[in-house]
């Protein structure tokens, strides 16, 4: 398997969940490259499992010098990148009357701000003709309760892709973006209580059409369709990985 023989691949959020599972899909294409995450146990875990073609960077994504020494380590350790992958996130969860304007910030600086500049200090660093990916969400689509501004950041994201191509056209570098949805990573634990865990996911399973809840090697396997030159013409599109849940679900 060598769709991504030699290229170099930065992945934010690449030590745990859905960024980890990108990193895999990554690694088993042959990629090489950069995870980057603000838990040190975490990055060492996952960069261990890796192997030797990857290296752990920690760096909280919302400091700009954070992410300009992450793209510096990375061309001096690998050269220039190929795909870059702006998947961390999170934030607060709330309504409307429960949310302040601290939980605003924290939340807009993680899933909007930080994507942008991700890209924006990223661009000096990327070849020419390099894949972006962006992370989305189907809160974008649907509004859960509680996720009115998590899905409100997601869905900006979602436009940043047809931004973000429409201004890189004359370096032919392409951003897209995969939308999941309801996905089995570690987010669950920060949430829910360990004993109901599994009811929960179940829950979520029998909710979606397709009948089970993503899994992170799901969306690893559409960012590698992303990153090769399989998806050499497609450029500003999002792809709905959520089992069917935003058009589909009753």
């Amino acid at each position: 398997m060598s769709k991504l023989q030699h290229k170099v691949v930065v992945i934010t959020g690449g030590n745990s969940g859905i960024g980890f599972g990108i990193a895999q899909a990554f690694k088993n294409e042959g990629a090489k490259g950069v995870i980057v995450g603000r838990n040190p146990e975490t990055l060492a875990s996952a960069v261990a499992q890796l192997g030797a073609d990857f290296i752990a960077l920690q760096a909280d994504v919302t400091k700009l010098a954070d992410l300009e020494r992450v793209f510096q380590e990375t061309a001096e350790k690998f050269g220039k990148i190929d795909v870059l992958v702006a998947n961390a996130g999170g934030g607060a969860v709330g309504t409307v009357a429960t949310l302040g304007e601290a939980d605003f910030d924290k939340t807009i600086d993680l899933n909007l701000k930080s994507v942008y500049f991700t890209v924006h200090h990223a661009l000096p660093y990327l070849n020419e003709g390099a894949s972006i990916i962006l992370i989305g969400s189907n809160a974008a689509h649907r509004a859960y309760p509680n996720f009115t501004l998590y899905g409100a950041a997601k869905a900006a994201v979602i436009f940043l892709a047809k931004g973000f191509s429409s201004d890189l056209l004359d370096r032919k570098i392409r951003a897209n973006v995969i939308t999941p949805g309801t996905t089995d990573t570690p987010a669950f634990d920060k949430f829910v209580p360990a004993d109901q865990l599994d009811g929960l996911k179940k829950h979520f399973a029998g909710e979606m059409p397709i009948g089970r809840i993503g899994q992170p090697a799901d969306m690893g396997k559409t960012a590698v369709f992303l990153a090769s030159d399989d998806s050499s013409f497609l450029l500003g599109a999002e792809l709905l990985v959520d089992g069917g849940m935003t058009y589909l679900a009753k």
